[in-house]
């Protein structure tokens, strides 16, 4: 989130604050003023210019806005919640600029879990670190800041995110939301990503990962030898993706069986 500011008045604030937490407001006003800012915040609130997220989560409203139908941005109430937090999966794809359909969850890792946040239009879930990288202290590998409005937003970079989009596909919409958004990054630090998927160690990813780039290898400039390199990696035995599914087609290649429908993605006349 953008830094405290010492400020003159509420409205200053509020005009470069779209999303703020109570201790976020006391602070730009004076140390301690925690009382005080609550009662100023429920008397704006009253006139319709600041919203009630929860208890100790507010949303500027910007003038001329009706209050109650006022959407408040998922991405900055997860920043405002967990400011050290990550946002990630299809949160990640979307500020990344290479979502291809818009979707209302959004998704922040975190070192501490709690309660989704519901915006009545999207909800915010709060999800632990992946295992492997928590175990490995790699919880912010791959990761990077963008400009977003006002404030600068922690994500998953275009590497990570592939691999945690393939590691839970149900946080990014689904695999063929994966695919054909991850299809449009610019471009892919091949060392990057094989550094995120040593941190994960899991042959699935190593597999998946593995077909996406020889799916997508003009567009990203893969060399063989890479893919060769993450083929020795992959699974013993065919594993399904998603791990629940059922059907689909084996790639014996990469020892995965995936849905028709992801591997029509990328064919030259896939339509």
């Amino acid at each position: 989130m953008s830094p405290n500011y010492q400020v003159t008045s509420t409205e200053d604030f509020l005009r470069t604050h779209a999303v703020f937490t109570l201790e976020e407001f006391a602070a730009a006003l004076r140390p301690d003023a925690t009382r005080a800012a609550r009662e100023r915040l429920k008397y704006h609130a009253g006139r319709g210019r600041v919203k009630l997220l929860e208890r100790g989560l507010y949303a500027s409203v910007p003038a001329g806005i009706d209050a109650v139908r006022h959407r408040a941005d998922r991405f900055l109430a997860a920043a405002a919640l967990r400011p050290q937090g990550i946002l990630s999966h299809h949160a990640a794809l979307e500020l990344l600029g290479a979502a291809h359909s818009a979707w209302n969850v959004c998704t922040v890792l975190t070192d501490r879990r709690r309660r989704p946040l519901d915006l009545d239009h999207a909800e915010v879930r709060f999800l632990e670190h992946p295992a492997p990288l928590r175990r490995k202290a790699k919880q912010r590998l791959g990761s990077r800041h963008v400009d977003y409005q006002s404030a600068r937003l922690t994500v998953t970079g275009p590497e990570r995110t592939l691999v945690d989009g393939f590691h839970q596909p149900r946080w990014v919409g689904g695999l063929a939301e994966l695919v054909e958004s991850a299809s449009g990054f610019g471009v892919l630090d091949l060392e990057l990503l094989r550094a995120v998927l040593d941190a994960y160690g899991l042959k699935t990813l190593f597999a998946a990962v593995g077909w996406f780039l020889d799916r997508f290898r003009e567009t990203f400039f893969v060399p063989d030898r890479f893919l060769s390199e993450l083929r020795e990696r992959r699974p013993h035995s065919p594993v399904y993706l998603p791990s629940k599914a059922r059907g689909g087609t084996l790639v014996s290649e990469w020892s995965l069986v995936l849905p028709d429908n992801v591997l029509r993605l990328g064919e030259p006349n896939a339509g």
